[in-house]
């Protein structure tokens, strides 16, 4: 064969060998077993979490077949390298690393929260009807995103502009990967172009900030005391419809030692947004903690400074030309109407492989 293919060949086993340690295999089977052996157990179905486990249980046999059928593809390359034609073996050899790049992927989206459901929260900054409009334009591209993957996406809590746009929002995301995927998101979102609601048609910079928390799993240990807590009820208000509420429903939470602050209106009754305000503030303290520790590996690591909450993460330049960047990352494109329109891929991973780094 090819030295340059047997090359190629050898590099992508050596790579499949390195994920089989990253990915620790036998973990994954092992944990695959004890969910199975739970799911026969009697009740399992009445668990809070079974659906949660059911999810699990498909990520985990999914990344163990991609890993078993990347190996044996390799192994027969191998058998078949002296034999094969140079052009069959470069076909068979695209495949394979696609399999070893969506494998290494799937690597990337291995933190211990990164399967479960996300809850973000969009805040107009200052700027007035401005900003209220950018907050809502990025509700639109993050609730598109969503959609194309199927993904669900339930209101929590909304606050209308006073003229236009959203002063903020909350919702959950469910689907497989939400949060590993939009904890990307998280920090300032800068927009330039020409104001619609400027007679003088001058161009103005909007801010808005994104905040995304995992819907922490049951697994997880918090330690939230009662004591530690000020709960206030209020009359939800907004935009009419789904968002009118006529009694003090809606609630809000106030971590004392932290300030976090969390709020839920869109429920119900004030024992659901009761419920959900709790699972945004284990969310957020979940959040505080795993800070604390990356903060305190890269104190003893020397890794590079984390982009903290706050900083300016993204621009979307829609004048004097198109163009939406990354400054994390560098990644940029000049098609921003179709990130706009929740074609966010780009940037999810970009930003997923650079954390690795």
């Amino acid at each position: 064969m090819d030295p340059l293919l047997s090359g190629k060949l050898s590099q992508l086993t050596e790579r499949l060998n390195e994920l089989t340690k990253l990915l620790d295999f036998d973990k994954k089977k092992r944990e695959v077993a004890d969910i199975e052996i739970l799911m026969s157990t009697p009740g399992f179905w009445n668990r809070q979490d079974s659906s949660e486990k059911i999810s699990l249980l498909k990520a985990l046999k999914k990344t163990i077949d991609s890993l078993t059928q990347a190996q044996t593809h390799a192994r027969e390359l191998m058998e078949l390298e002296e034999i094969a034609g140079a052009g069959e073996m470069e076909r068979e050899l695209m495949a394979l690393e696609k399999s070893v790049a969506e494998l290494e992927f799937a690597y990337l989206l291995g933190g211990k929260q990164d399967i479960r459901p996300a809850i973000i929260s969009i805040h107009a900054g200052a700027g007035g009807t401005e900003s209220c409009d950018w907050a809502a334009m990025l509700y639109r591209m993050y609730s598109r995103w969503a959609d194309r993957r199927g993904f669900k996406i339930r209101e929590i809590d909304f606050l209308a502009g006073e003229e236009a746009g959203i002063k903020s929002v909350s919702a959950m995301i469910t689907g497989d990967y939400a949060y590993g995927y939009l904890r990307s998101e998280r920090g300032v979102h800068r927009l330039v172009r020409i104001s619609p609601f400027d007679a003088n048609k001058r161009r103005h910079t909007s801010f808005a900030s994104v905040d995304v928390i995992p819907e922490v799993s049951e697994d997880i240990k918090i330690d939230i005391k009662e004591d530690d807590l000020r709960i206030d009820t209020y009359r939800a208000g907004g935009k009419g419809g789904q968002h009118v509420n006529m009694t003090d429903s809606a609630v809000r939470i106030t971590h004392i030692p932290t300030g976090i602050v969390v709020q839920c209106q869109n429920e119900r009754s004030q024992h659901q947004n009761k419920e959900v305000a709790m699972k945004m503030l284990r969310g957020k303290l979940y959040e505080v903690e795993e800070e604390k520790r990356e903060a305190e590996m890269a104190k003893h690591h020397g890794s590079k400074k984390k982009i903290e909450w706050g900083s300016q993460i993204r621009s979307y330049v829609l004048h004097p030309y198109n163009m939406v960047k990354d400054h994390r990352t560098d990644t940029e494109t000049s098609n921003t109407s179709a990130v706009l329109d929740g074609e966010i891929d780009l940037f999810t991973e970009a930003y997923l492989k650079w954390r690795l780094r």
